[in-house]
C-alpha cells in the first residue's frame, strides 16, 4: 500500500488555467523587454475561506525571486497579476496561493458585528491566529504583532479597543501576506516566458546579395561596394539586411545560370552550395572579401542603425572541409557515395545534406552550434535560418537555447515553408520569428484567415510571423501578372498587416519576369550569376516603401501583434482592417485587384475606436497627407491601382 502523503499529494487548493503558457508550460511564451506579463489563474478550494495568492517570478540570471500580489476579479472568478519584464533573456513565474486565513477571520468578525453578536471568541481566536504567524512574519513586524495580539487576548481591556484595533488598517499592513509555508499551494511546474528585444518583434527586412551590389556586369561586387548602398538602404527606412550566405561556394557541380547543371567558365554558382579548399561555414568568400572586410560592413551598418543577418544553412558543397575530415556526418549511399539533395524532379548536386543523427552526432551538433558562436563574435546578432523543417526538431530545441543562455539578444528567424502546424511547432522550439505563407495569400478571405490566426488565437504568444512579400525563390503568379500596382499592393499589405515584414532585392524595381510560365523562380536569378541594377531605376516604388516604413515607425498600432481587427467591405476586393494602440488608431483600405478600380462601403468599427454614431470625424491618410470627413458606420471608398492602391487613415482626436 502507498503511503499517503496529504500536503505533497493532496493540496488543499486548486491552480488551473494559468496564462500565459504555451501547452502548459512545456515551451515559453515570449515576450518583449519592457512588456508588463499579465498573469491568470483559475484558483479555488473547499469552503467559503477567503483566498490569498501572488505571483512568484525571476529571470533566470537573478539569484532570488520576487512577488507581487494576485487580485480577485468575482465577474471573471479569476485572479489576476502582472510584472514587469525588465530585461532581456529567459523568465519564469509561477502561482502560489493559500487560505487567508486573517482575511477570513476578519470578515468573519464584522459580519458578527453587523448582526449583534457576541465575538468575544473571535478575538482570542484572532490572539492565537496571530501568534501562529509571527514566526513567518518579517522581524520588523513581529514586535507588533506581539503587542496586538497579547491586546486581542487580554480579556480585561475593553471590547472597543480590542474591536477597534482588529479591525484596524495596522494589523491588516502587519499581517499581510503572513503565511505558514506548508500552508502554501503551488502551481504544478514553472512557466517559462523569452524576453526578447525590440528588433525580436518590429522590423522592416532587405535582403541583399552583397556580391550583386557593384556596376560591372558578370563581375561580383566586394562588402567594400556592397557598404555603399548601406546609406540609400537606412534612408528607405529598413532596419534589417539580410545576406544570404558569404562564404566560400564548391566547384564540383556547381549551378550555372538559371539553375542550369552545368556551369560556365565564370559563373559564380549558387551561395547555398557552402564549402571550398577557402573554407567553410566560419570562412569568407574570397570574391567578397576578408572577414576584416564584413565586420568593416557590420560596423557601417550599425552607424546607420543598420542590423546585419547572415544566413545559416547548415548543408555543405562536395567540396566543404567536412566532407573529407567528416564523410561520417553525411548520408552514405550503398554504392558508397553521398547523397546529395533533391526534390525530384529537382537534383541539387552541388549541395550534401548533413546527417543529423549519425553517430558522430554529439560532434556535429556540438560544430553547427560553433557556426553561430563564430559570427556572433564578430558582430553578428541575427540569424535567419534556412529549412529548419528539414532538420531534427530536437536539435533546433538545444541549439537555440544554448546559445541564447549565453547570448540572450540573439534572433532566429526560421525559413519554415511547410506544413502550418509543423511550422508553429518550430517556432515553440525557440525561433524569435518565422516565414508565413503570406506570399500565397492574395484573396480577401485568404488574408483574413491567415492574419486572424496570427492575431487572435494563442499563435500571439510564441509565434512571430514576418511577411515577406517575396525571396529569391518566390516570385508568385500574383506579382508576374498584377504589374507595378501588384508590388505596392503586397508591399501596404505586408508593412501593415504585421509588425515583421521583409523584401528580397529587386521588389522595389517591380521585378517579375519567371523564368517560364507556371514557375515561380526568377528569370536569371541571381541565385545563380551576379545581377547589376538601377536602383534608382524608372517606376520603381521606393517612394512607397520609404513612405510606409516612416508610417511604421510614427505609429505605434503597427509595431505590435495581436491588435488586428478585420472590418466588413460589401466588395471582396476591397480589404479593410483596424489597427489600435494606446489611441493610436488606424485604418487601413486596400484594393487587391492590381487591375481595375475598385469601390464599395467600408464598415467603421466604430464603438472600438470610441466614435460616436452621428457624430463627424476626421481621417487623415498617412500616404498623402490628405484629410476626409468621415460619418457614421458606411463610409464610400474609391481606389484605382494605376494611382492609388490604399489608404492608411489614422483617426484624428
Amino acid at each position: 500500500m502507498s503511503r499517503l502523503r496529504i500536503d505533497q499529494d493532496h493540496p488543499k487548493l486548486v491552480i488551473e488555467h494559468v496564462y500565459p503558457t504555451v501547452d502548459r508550460g512545456r515551451h515559453p511564451v515570449k515576450r518583449m523587454v519592457g512588456d508588463v506579463c499579465h498573469v491568470g489563474a483559475d484558483i479555488y478550494g473547499a469552503g467559503h475561506d477567503l483566498l490569498a495568492g501572488c505571483v512568484r517570478y525571476r529571470n533566470d540570471a537573478a539569484r532570488s525571486w520576487r512577488s507581487v500580489p494576485l487580485r480577485y476579479d468575482y465577474d471573471s472568478d479569476r485572479w489576476h497579476g502582472e510584472f514587469v519584464l525588465d530585461r532581456i533573456g529567459r523568465w519564469r513565474f509561477r502561482i502560489e496561493s493559500w487560505i487567508d486565513e486573517f482575511g477570513t477571520w476578519s470578515d468573519w468578525l464584522r459580519k458578527k458585528l453587523d448582526a449583534g453578536q457576541d465575538i468575544s471568541l473571535e478575538l482570542l481566536e484572532g490572539a492565537e491566529l496571530i501568534r501562529r504567524g509571527m514566526p513567518h512574519a518579517p522581524a520588523t513586524a513581529r514586535k507588533g504583532l506581539a503587542s496586538a495580539a497579547a491586546l486581542l487576548a487580554d480579556t480585561q481591556a475593553t471590547l472597543r479597543s480590542r474591536t477597534k484595533l482588529a479591525l484596524s488598517q495596522e494589523l491588516e499592513r502587519l499581517m499581510g501576506g503572513v503565511v505558514d509555508p506548508r500552508d502554501i499551494t503551488q502551481s504544478d511546474r514553472e512557466y517559462p516566458v523569452v524576453v526578447d528585444r525590440e528588433r525580436a518583434r518590429f522590423a522592416a527586412w532587405y535582403e541583399m546579395f552583397p556580391r550583386s551590389q557593384g556596376t560591372e556586369p558578370g563581375k561580383p561586387s566586394t562588402f567594400a561596394q556592397a557598404e555603399r548602398r548601406l546609406p540609400r538602404l537606412a534612408e528607405l527606412g529598413f532596419d534589417v539586411i539580410y545576406l544570404p550566405p558569404i562564404h566560400p561556394i564548391g566547384h564540383t557541380h556547381r549551378k550555372g545560370s538559371n539553375n542550369a547543371l552545368v556551369a560556365r567558365p565564370g559563373d559564380p554558382g549558387s551561395p547555398w552550395a557552402i564549402g571550398s579548399e577557402a573554407g567553410g561555414h566560419t570562412a569568407i568568400a574570397p570574391e567578397l572579401g576578408t572577414l576584416t572586410d564584413f565586420e568593416h560592413f557590420v560596423r557601417t551598418a550599425e552607424s546607420l542603425g543598420l542590423e546585419v543577418a547572415l544566413d545559416y544553412a547548415l548543408q555543405c558543397s562536395p567540396d566543404h572541409p567536412w566532407v573529407a575530415e567528416h564523410p561520417d556526418w553525411f548520408m552514405i549511399r550503398p554504392d558508397g557515395s553521398i547523397r546529395y539533395a533533391e526534390n525530384p524532379p529537382k537534383k541539387y548536386e552541388d549541395i550534401y545534406p548533413l546527417d543529423f543523427w549519425c553517430k558522430d552526432r554529439e560532434n556535429l551538433w556540438r560544430a553547427s552550434k560553433e557556426i553561430i558562436e563564430f559570427w556572433v563574435d564578430h558582430g553578428v546578432k541575427t540569424f535567419r535560418v534556412d529549412n529548419p523543417h528539414t532538420k531534427p526538431l530536437a536539435f533546433w530545441e538545444w541549439m537555440i537555447s544554448d546559445v541564447k543562455n549565453r547570448h540572450p539578444d540573439v534572433v532566429f528567424l526560421a525559413e519554415a515553408f511547410t506544413r502550418p502546424k509543423r511550422m508553429w511547432g518550430i517556432a515553440k522550439l525557440g525561433f524569435t520569428q518565422s516565414y508565413t505563407h503570406f506570399t500565397w495569400k492574395n484573396s480577401s478571405h485568404e488574408l483574413r484567415e491567415l492574419m486572424t490566426q496570427l492575431h487572435k488565437t494563442e499563435l500571439v504568444e510564441y509565434f512571430r510571423g514576418n511577411l515577406f512579400v517575396n525571396t529569391p525563390d518566390i516570385l508568385h503568379e500574383y506579382l508576374q501578372r498584377g504589374g507595378r500596382p501588384a508590388f505596392r499592393v503586397r508591399l501596404l499589405l505586408a508593412a501593415t498587416l504585421s509588425p515583421l515584414y521583409g523584401v528580397y532585392s529587386g521588389f522595389e524595381l517591380c521585378e517579375n519576369e519567371p523564368r517560364e510560365q507556371g514557375s515561380e523562380e526568377y528569370m536569371n536569378s541571381e541565385k545563380y550569376e551576379v545581377r547589376v541594377r538601377n536602383w534608382e531605376a524608372p517606376g520603381n516604388i521606393n517612394d512607397d516603401i520609404q513612405r510606409l516604413n516612416h508610417i511604421r515607425r510614427d505609429n505605434p498600432a503597427l509595431q505590435s501583434q495581436g491588435n488586428l481587427e478585420f472590418s466588413d467591405t460589401d466588395n471582396e476586393q476591397l480589404l479593410c482592417y483596424s489597427r489600435t494602440r494606446w489611441g493610436n488608431d488606424l485604418l487601413i483600405v486596400a484594393n487587391l485587384d492590381p487591375h481595375h478600380a475598385q469601390a464599395g462601403s467600408v464598415r467603421i468599427p466604430l464603438g472600438r475606436l470610441g466614435l460616436n454614431d452621428n457624430e463627424p470625424y476626421h481621417v487623415e491618410d498617412l500616404l498623402t497627407g490628405e484629410r476626409y470627413t468621415w460619418r457614421g458606420e458606411a463610409n464610400y471608398v474609391h481606389l484605382d491601382p494605376q494611382h492609388r492602391v490604399g489608404h492608411v487613415l489614422r483617426i484624428v482626436r
